[in-house]
């Protein structure tokens, strides 16, 4: 995935590729619009599923934190350990 691309740059790009494929007649020109829309609608999902996989780790990270009584220089140590219970949950 391309970490650079903003999803409403992707949105856009999705709206107007769609806008443009509903006016083409041509076959061949139609499909490869729709496939570039798969690809981008594709993309966006991707983009937003790492969103809230780095939120839900930011949140557990920040209640490790608390439980552990807010200790000064240790949010590396939570990320990691709120990572790791993330991956450890996805592959049940």
């Amino acid at each position: 995935m391309d970490q650079l691309e903003d999803p409403r740059d992707l949105e856009r790009k999705i709206e107007q590729a769609s806008r443009i494929a509903s006016r083409v007649t041509d076959q061949t020109t139609y499909q490869r619009l729709t496939a570039w829309v798969d690809e981008l609608r594709q993309k966006l999902q991707k983009h937003l599923a790492a969103r809230r996989s780095k939120e839900e780790i930011r949140a557990r990270a920040h209640e490790l934190w608390e439980q552990h009584g807010r200790p000064v220089g240790r949010d590396e140590e939570f990320w990691l350990q709120a990572e790791s219970e993330r991956g450890k949950s996805q592959d049940e």
